[in-house]
């Protein structure tokens, strides 16, 4: 029986399981999408998100945590040409501070439809989600309770804005002739 033995064992030994899952997070930092099998890509998902997690502090000890659990490459381009980033430096610089507000969930598997030819095993692709700024985002359709709520909210900002420049212009000293102006006619002093 098998109680409580978690992981999948993907048909390869603990090196070769080890192997693939770092070599799998490289690429996928490096690309920001990978295709993949279902299964391979179930297994590689939170071992992706612990990192991004460790990696958000941006610390030196987090550095070389994340170093000692998927080791570091270098990083080529599309033309086989080697670039001055290695994907440790990728991921400290450029995917953790995107997530920095973002509380887990950094990563999505999306099933295709065709399957890998040979075996004909479901497969997809296991991308990094992307954060839009604020700008970006369009405002959620909000309900009636909550508009009507926002507006008595502004409505009483406003008022209290009245009262306070109210109590502004009472405290202010009269001048002269304003007070000349406010007082009775037949109490002028001559």
């Amino acid at each position: 029986m098998r109680h409580k033995v978690a992981g999948r064992q993907l048909s390869r030994n603990t090196a070769h399981r080890k192997a693939l899952r770092r070599n799998m997070a490289a690429s996928l930092f490096q690309h920001g999408a990978i295709r993949t099998t279902v299964p391979k890509a179930k297994e590689l998902k939170p071992f992706v998100e612990r990192i991004i997690t460790i990696a958000r502090t941006g610390t030196l000890h987090a550095r070389r945590r994340v170093i000692s659990l998927m080791g570091d490459r270098l990083m080529a381009d599309s033309k086989e040409e080697i670039l001055d980033k290695t994907v440790i430096q990728k991921l400290f610089d450029d995917i953790a501070p995107r997530y920095a507000e973002r509380p887990g969930g950094y990563t999505r598997i999306i099933r295709l439809s065709d399957h890998r030819i040979g075996d004909a095993a479901p497969t997809c692709l296991l991308q990094l989600v992307e954060e839009k700024s604020a700008e970006e985002q369009q405002p959620a359709s909000r309900s009636r309770r909550r508009r009507l709520a926002a507006k008595r909210k502004q409505q009483a900002q406003a008022a209290q804005e009245q009262q306070a420049a109210a109590a502004q212009n009472a405290k202010q000293p009269e001048t002269p002739a304003q007070s000349q102006e406010t007082e009775p006619e037949g109490e002028k002093k001559e």
